[in-house]
């Protein structure tokens, strides 16, 4: 018995809505998780945030090595689903979670091995921060085969309109965490608690939860997609399309990760406030853009499912709904840094000096949401199409331009260290801006769906 959502067929608005709203709730749950890591350790101290923050930097690189396989499934799963040529779902499916462990294999291998010169690259110079740091990341490495699996399982089940079954999976990882975070951190009873370590380990124990929770629901599952067997023979045709997509969309993300990194080297000069400033305030800003990368997930699945069925007509349709619903995530996440930023930020670091940086960061980041949203939201349009090159190239020289700006702005004699915050903040605005622009001439010389 095959089951899904068939978004080819009936009222746009309301298939969209039933799509979406589970995975904004996903993204929100994905967000959450480092949200509430980063409230807790906050608590511990700036230190603490600033270790626990260079060490997510490789857990964020990660989703670099999840992306090939994750978006290659969500596009070619969605397609082949809207052509209802089922048994090309199930090799996607196949090839796709295959691919995924391998690569997290020797990435988790990779980061235990090299820990010592990885946090050493940010030339933190404190020996507090750089210990805890490592310690971070050597527990979070020894979880990352569930944290690259659970998008892969996430994105097969959103990609045939399921999406509702991984909302409420990840939720409850998501409860795991929440209860086991201030034990693990603070302790509880007769047990002390293990600070910076005790963070790492509850996010492993929830990752590895979910991934429990997804195995168990696959083999009780009667849909017929998921009766596959993962060791049998790699097909290479299915691994090298799904490759093919999802490479430009994991060099984004890790090259957005690496212009990050030389960034957050950067912010190191002027102290561990900013550090735990920058980790902190990408947090609170990640409301909106997960928000949006959910909305984007779900329009490329709609238009995947109709681009596959044919049915041109209705992915601009389908965009334009979304963006509408987009844009208002922006102006509402606009109004809440610009004009609340001091209250929020106060959430996550108590401390006099951190909530006054905060706040600038917040604000200055504030301008910049609602053409990150647009960006976010319109690069579902091109991943829908297998046109993920497009929205990857874009974002990769505009983010790569933040580098050389944020070095000429941060200077003594220019705007210091809200200098850093500004370059990132303009070249969301241009990334908006161009991409709209490139979307409408490729759909005015019909080159959209060729």
């Amino acid at each position: 018995m095959v089951k899904g959502l068939n978004l080819t067929e009936g009222p746009i608005i309301k298939k969209l809505l039933i799509l979406a709203l589970p995975i904004m709730g996903t993204s929100f749950i994905q967000m959450a998780y480092s949200m509430i890591d980063m409230i807790w350790v906050g608590r511990i101290g700036s230190s603490a945030v600033a270790a626990v923050g260079t060490a997510g930097f490789f857990t964020w690189f990660a989703m670099a090595f999840v992306i090939v396989s994750k978006m290659g499934a969500e596009i070619k799963v969605s397609q082949n689903f809207g052509k209802k040529d089922f048994e090309k779902v199930k090799k996607y499916v196949r090839a796709s979670i295959q691919i995924n462990l391998i690569l997290s294999i020797i990435y988790s291998i990779t980061m235990i091995i090299f820990n010592n010169p990885l946090i050493g690259f940010f030339n933190l110079g404190d020996e507090i921060v750089i210990d805890l740091a490592k310690t971070y990341l050597i527990a979070i490495s020894f979880g990352l085969p569930f944290y690259f699996i659970n998008p892969v399982f996430t994105s097969i089940f959103n990609a045939i309109g399921e999406s509702k079954i991984p909302f409420f999976i990840n939720t409850s990882g998501l409860v795991v965490n929440i209860i086991l975070d201030p034990i693990f951190i603070f302790g509880f009873g007769n047990f002390n608690g293990i600070g910076v370590l005790g963070a790492a380990l509850a996010t492993v124990i929830s990752q590895i939860f979910v991934s429990v929770l997804f195995i168990f629901l696959i083999f009780k599952s009667n849909n017929t997609l998921f009766k596959i067997n993962i060791f049998e023979e790699f097909n290479t045709k299915y691994i090298r399309n799904i490759c093919k997509i999802g490479t430009p969309v994991a060099l984004q993300s890790g090259l957005f990760t690496v212009f990050a990194m030389i960034l957050g080297r950067i912010i190191a000069h002027f102290g561990p406030v900013p550090i735990a400033v920058q980790k902190v305030g990408s947090q609170i800003e990640s409301i909106s853009w997960m928000t949006t990368e959910g909305l984007a997930i779900a329009l490329g699945t709609f238009v995947g499912q109709n681009f596959g069925a044919k049915k041109f007509e209705r992915i601009m349709k389908g965009y334009k709904s979304i963006l509408a619903i987009a844009l208002g995530v922006g102006i509402f996440s606009s109004i809440l840094l610009i004009f609340f930023g001091d209250i929020v930020f106060s959430i996550f670091i108590p401390e006099k000096e951190a909530i006054i940086t905060g706040t600038s960061y917040l604000k200055i980041l504030g301008y910049s949401q609602i053409f990150m949203c647009l960006e976010i939201t319109t690069s579902g349009v091109f991943n829908g199409v297998s046109k993920t090159h497009i929205p990857s190239i874009i974002s990769i020289i505009l983010t790569g331009l933040r580098v050389p700006l944020a070095y000429f702005l941060s200077k003594p004699n220019m705007l210091g260290i809200d200098g850093i915050w500004w370059a990132i903040s303009v070249t969301s605005i241009l990334k908006g801006i161009i991409i709209i622009i490139v979307l409408r001439r490729f759909y005015k010389k019909e080159k959209l769906f060729i």
